[in-house]
């Protein structure tokens, strides 16, 4: 078990890290040490490798979303990125304990914490100790990967999200969120969300079937994109068309789009939900590790 002393510093200010363990906000000098602390699992750490490959810099964001980096004797040994979210990266369970004092310590709200099973459910263990009360625990999301051609035929009627369409898009995603975490992402207004959305659209990583009528009939995102791995997300068939055998189909299709631009096609699901599950699989999809997720 590892020490752990001085367990929250808030910055570095050109101050070497302490001897032992120690915590405090990443800066733009920690960029390099945190990328290879990522890539030493690229697809289950594709979430913070996504974020630097856009941002550039570990450095907190201009909205006050920043990385915990726990250190062992001035050596990065695992991070967390804590904003909306809370994201381990690379953590040992044993060190949940330093990281939840510091989001804590922070004063932030955190609407969920999701990643690897055994660092998510410490995190959640020791957060609930100081009043960050869940009301889900889901402790069993299979990680699954796809690096091959799908086995099934793809659907051809999905295509890239366009902004023409935003109008029919917007309310297909807002469904899904609704119906996976149980409220509307417009509960604190629909700016922040609908602004989500357009940029998926925008970067060309919303990908939808819209019939004659000009209504969703399927919908999935590439919530987190580096050039060696994707992260499907917000898969969602609009209910008319559920139970038809169409979602292999649509799913072959987004793993081909993904494929696209990078080899390498991820997701992660619930994993009570054996229908989907079974989907995936028939696809190609294999498990390659367990996430969880903790809804706040």
């Amino acid at each position: 078990m590892l020490s752990k002393v001085a367990p929250w510093l808030a910055s570095r200010k050109d101050v070497p890290d302490p001897p032992g363990i120690s915590v405090r906000t990443l800066d733009g000098e920690d960029t390099a040490a945190l990328r290879l602390l990522a890539q030493r699992d690229p697809v289950t750490n594709v979430f913070m490798l996504a974020h630097l490959r856009a941002a550039g810099t570990a450095a907190p964001t201009s909205g006050g979303a920043g990385v915990l980096g726990v250190f062992d004797d001035g050596v990065l040994a695992g991070a967390c990125w804590a904003g909306a979210n809370l994201v381990p990266v690379q953590l040992d369970p044993d060190l949940a304990g330093v990281v939840a004092a510091a989001a804590n310590a922070s004063g932030r709200r955190y609407a969920s914490a999701f990643g690897p099973a055994p660092a998510v459910l410490a995190l959640h263990a020791e957060l609930a100790e100081l009043g960050h009360r869940a009301h889900e625990v889901r402790p069993d999301q299979p990680l699954m990967t796809i690096d091959q051609a799908p086995s099934v035929e793809p659907n051809p009627g999905l295509a890239l999200g366009n902004l023409a369409d935003f109008d029919r898009i917007l309310p297909a995603c807002a469904a899904m969120f609704e119906e996976e975490v149980g409220y509307s992402p417009f509960l604190g207004g629909r700016e922040f969300y609908s602004r989500r959305v357009e940029g998926l659209i925008r970067q060309g990583h919303s990908l939808v079937h819209l019939n004659e009528a000009r209504e969703v009939v399927f919908k999935a995102e590439l919530g987190a994109v580096t050039s060696d791995v994707t992260q499907v997300q917000g898969v969602w068939m609009n209910p008319l068309y559920r139970g038809q055998g169409l979602s292999a189909g649509y799913m072959s299709a987004v793993v081909e789009q993904a494929q696209k631009i990078a080899p390498i096609t991820s997701l992660y699901v619930n994993g009570f939900n054996t229908r989907a599950r079974a989907t995936y699989e028939r696809v190609g999809f294999r498990q390659v590790g367990t996430f969880a997720t903790v809804l706040f």
